[in-house]
């Protein structure tokens, strides 16, 4: 039973590529964030460290069982996995030098993991969420005033404060400037995957999602300024990236919910979505 390691995405991608995309729903995130460091950089998540990642294997020839990635400052982020698999890997760090300062997964191997870093004690849940797959795409009737369309170049400065607004509002503990947003956002628009609603020839609402991958795309954020919400901005800019996707080949469609959030919950099950999984992060003290 092995734990591997290591700061190169090419590396990890020979080994769990296969892994990863066996369940590309389950696995988005480790799917996703992979592929923006193969894409963009070590660094693409802007901080000073390299993104990490792992895998395991019952014998060094096996097929790959579990896997992980981390863009610090976050936690490093599980892929579903057995419990013990979660404490190994706790080992595994702990005989690399890492220190952490949170786990995310799936509740049983999370719990798990920081039990055994922190002694069975030590650690908060920090948040749950909630990951939706799309059945059914039904988009409100009638729609509210205005259309979706691509969003360009121009519009990068009001996006990326857009999503400043929606890291904001999700608690997001990040020590990203407005240059990282602004990174983050202008790669969404040269991809074709940034949507905004306009109402009144005036931008309203956006969303958007990661380009198609082992067949699934995932929506983030999603994000209308307080003054202009309960009005029907964000169920029609969601609709229209999830069109988007489906348009581009995608045979699932995800995004993740914080739990505590009842009126994004309510939103996209509307829209189709329906419940697939339950993640919890948990902070250490």
């Amino acid at each position: 039973m092995t734990w591997h390691l290591t700061e190169d995405v090419e590396e990890f991608h020979r080994a769990a590529g296969d892994y990863l995309a066996r369940d590309p729903a389950r696995r988005t995130a480790l799917l996703t964030v992979s592929e923006t460091v193969r894409r963009h950089g070590p660094h693409a998540y802007g901080t000073a460290e390299p993104a990490r990642f792992g895998w395991w294997r019952e014998t060094g020839g096996g097929p790959v069982g579990a896997a992980f990635v981390q863009t610090l400052p976050r936690p490093p982020l599980l892929a579903p996995m057995a419990e013990p698999l979660a404490r190994a890997l706790v080992k595994a760090l702990r005989g690399a030098g890492v220190r952490l300062r949170g786990v995310n997964g799936g509740e049983g191997s999370t719990e798990a993991f920081a039990e055994e870093w922190n002694g069975g004690g030590g650690w908060t849940v920090a948040r749950r969420t909630r990951l939706f797959r799309l059945g059914e795409l039904t988009p409100r009737y009638p729609a509210p005033p205005g259309a979706a369309r691509q969003a360009t170049t121009d519009d990068v400065p009001l996006a990326a404060a857009w999503m400043k607004g929606f890291a904001a509002d999700i608690a997001e503990t990040s020590d990203a400037e407005d240059a990282d947003y602004t990174q983050k956002v202008a790669r969404r628009v040269a991809d074709g995957c940034m949507y905004l609603w306009e109402s009144d020839g005036q931008p309203v609402s956006m969303a958007a999602r990661s380009p198609v991958l082992a067949g699934q795309s995932r929506l983030s954020p999603v994000y209308t300024p307080p003054e202009l919400r309960g009005r029907g901005y964000a169920g029609a800019v969601t609709a229209a990236v999830s069109r988007s996707a489906l348009d581009a080949g995608a045979e699932q469609v995800l995004l993740f919910t914080d739990v505590a959030n009842p009126t994004s919950n309510a939103l996209y099950q509307r829209l189709g979505y329906r419940p697939l999984a339950d993640y919890v992060e948990v902070d250490f003290s």
